[in-house]
């Protein structure tokens, strides 16, 4: 043997403590192979001695793996998830007293106690959904579904759960208020309804008033629809809950009046006088509706009218020039015998007294 490979040997005895010659390595799996050549006698023996006291370490790992895997499958991970029960009202009741003192006087709480629904449709956690994780995590808005976290299309997705029977809300994801981000929980208030009727959060009158200002002012002119003293509320007229109706002066829009059956139709709830069916109809109250002549919520002039003299106002559709967007074909245009200066033919309502409709002339004078 060669100096050279002599001291390889030397130096790998060096490691391994032990005689080299012949070699066989009984240490490492699958041993006993004889190696002939230096080179792979060092590097064998470097190897095997370095890792020799990690094998138990790394064998114990290797058993381990296949449990550290099992403990990370979908079911593993949803052991959490096995308290996500439903829990029922006591436990909210144990740390939200305070909501739980209003809730229970309103309908859903009353839902509650007809036993018709089933637990994950009624109390906290229909809305909330189930309060395992939220108990178990002693509170927090990360384990409960928190209405004040959702977006506007969740509160609403979460409200049709239940109220999407009603055929009054059918357009309600279409609707003008749905659009402006305006959903259920902006005037209704489940926890603390001021008033209990509809869950609202204030008296109706002031919660429109919150966002319809304009309006708000026009119910204070001298002719006005008494909203203010009770006599009427918005919801007569108006569904705050969808567009199921067009602009009664366009046939376009998004006025969300109460019904889809003739513009005039929520006017003559109350004003059954001018409901008719008539002989001769006045096109402008079956075609266009009411406000063609009335302004709906108030006016500066009597009768709710739109102009302060009567003939300006008829004059927008009755004056043969087809002004102010009117259609005038076949409407007819006023007497040339009637001059308009004179006082005396400026109240058209003087001899065209049954302006709504008529069984007995066509010209509505009698």
């Amino acid at each position: 043997m060669d100096l050279q490979t002599n001291n390889r040997f030397v130096l790998a005895d060096k490691f391994r403590g032990r005689d080299l010659h012949p070699y066989q390595d009984n240490g490492w799996p699958g041993g006993n192979r004889n190696f002939t050549k230096p080179s792979q006698l060092l590097f064998m023996d470097l190897f095997s001695y370095s890792l020799r006291p990690l094998m138990k370490h790394i064998l114990a790992l290797c058993l381990c793996l296949p449990f550290l895997a099992v403990a990370q499958t979908p079911a593993a991970q949803k052991a959490p998830g096995a308290q996500n029960t439903f829990v029922g009202g006591t436990p909210c009741r144990t740390c939200h007293p305070d909501v739980w003192l209003n809730f229970n006087k309103n309908p859903h709480f009353k839902s509650i106690a007809s036993g018709k629904e089933a637990p994950e449709n009624t109390g906290c956690e229909g809305c909330h959904g189930a309060g395992g994780n939220h108990v178990a995590a002693k509170g927090g808005k990360a384990t409960i579904q928190a209405f004040s976290q959702f977006s506007p299309d969740q509160v609403l997705t979460a409200c049709l759960r239940c109220h999407s029977k009603d055929v009054s809300r059918a357009g309600i994801r279409e609707s003008a208020h749905t659009g402006a981000d305006v959903v259920c929980t902006n005037c209704h208030s489940v926890h603390k309804p001021a008033t209990p009727k509809f869950l609202l959060a204030k008296q109706q009158t002031q919660l429109c008033y919150q966002c319809h200002t304009t309006v708000r002012s026009q119910f204070s002119m001298p002719s006005k629809h008494r909203v203010n003293e009770g006599a009427v509320q918005c919801t007569d007229c108006h569904n705050p809950h969808g567009n199921v109706a067009p602009t009664w002066r366009t046939g376009t829009g998004s006025r969300l009046v109460s019904t889809s059956h003739d513009n005039e139709q929520p006017c003559l709830k109350c004003h059954v006088d001018k409901r008719g069916p008539f002989i001769y109809e006045h096109a402008s109250v079956r075609v266009e509706g009411c406000d063609t002549c009335h302004s709906p919520h108030g006016s500066p002039n009597s009768k709710l009218l739109r102009r302060p003299v009567v003939f300006t106002l008829c004059l927008e559709c009755h004056n043969g020039a087809g002004t102010f967007g009117r259609q005038t074909t076949g409407v007819p245009t006023q007497s040339a015998s009637h001059n308009l200066l004179d006082p005396r033919y400026q109240r058209c309502t003087t001899c065209h007294v049954r302006i709504h409709g008529s069984n007995s002339d066509a010209r509505f004078l009698r």
